[in-house]
C-alpha cells in the first residue's frame, strides 16, 4: 500500500473517532459532517492507490462510482451511501437550523465504519 493511501485510511479513522465524540456530545449535524469526510477520505485512499485523483469532492465521489461500484470491486452501496452522505454534509454544514437527527448521524457513522472496514479489506490491511 503506498504511504499516502495509509495516511488518508489513518485520517478516516480519526474523522470516525471525532464524528462518534461529536455525536456523543449531542452535536448531530457536525458528526454527520466528520461522518462524511471519513467516507470521503476512504473513497480518497482508494482512488489514491490506483493513482487516481480529483480536485472536487464530486469528482472523487464519481471516480469512486466508476472505480469501485460499477467494477464490482466493492458493494455499490458504498457509492449511494458516500452521495447520501455528501448531500447530508450539505445540509449540515449550510442549513441555519440543525436539520439532521441523532439517528441520521448514527447511521452515516455506521455507514462510514462499514466502508472503512471494507476498504481495508480490499487493500488487505487491517481496519484502521
Amino acid at each position: 500500500m503506498k504511504p499516502d493511501t495509509q495516511k488518508l485510511l489513518d485520517k478516516a479513522a480519526r474523522a470516525l473517532r471525532a464524528a462518534e465524540t461529536l455525536l456523543a456530545s449531542g452535536d448531530a449535524d457536525f458528526a454527520a459532517g466528520r461522518a462524511y469526510y471519513a467516507m470521503f477520505y476512504i473513497a480518497e485512499a482508494l482512488l489514491h492507490e490506483k493513482d487516481l485523483r480529483s480536485r472536487k469532492h464530486s469528482g472523487v465521489i464519481s471516480l469512486f462510482g466508476e472505480s469501485f461500484a460499477k467494477t464490482g470491486a466493492l458493494d455499490a452501496k458504498f457509492h449511494r451511501w458516500l452521495l447520501d452522505a455528501f448531500d447530508k454534509r450539505i445540509l449540515a454544514d449550510y442549513g441555519v437550523e440543525a436539520v439532521l437527527s441523532r439517528d441520521d448521524a448514527t447511521q452515516m457513522i455506521e455507514q462510514a465504519r462499514e466502508l472503512l472496514e471494507a476498504a481495508s479489506r480490499l487493500l488487505g490491511q487491517a481496519t484502521a
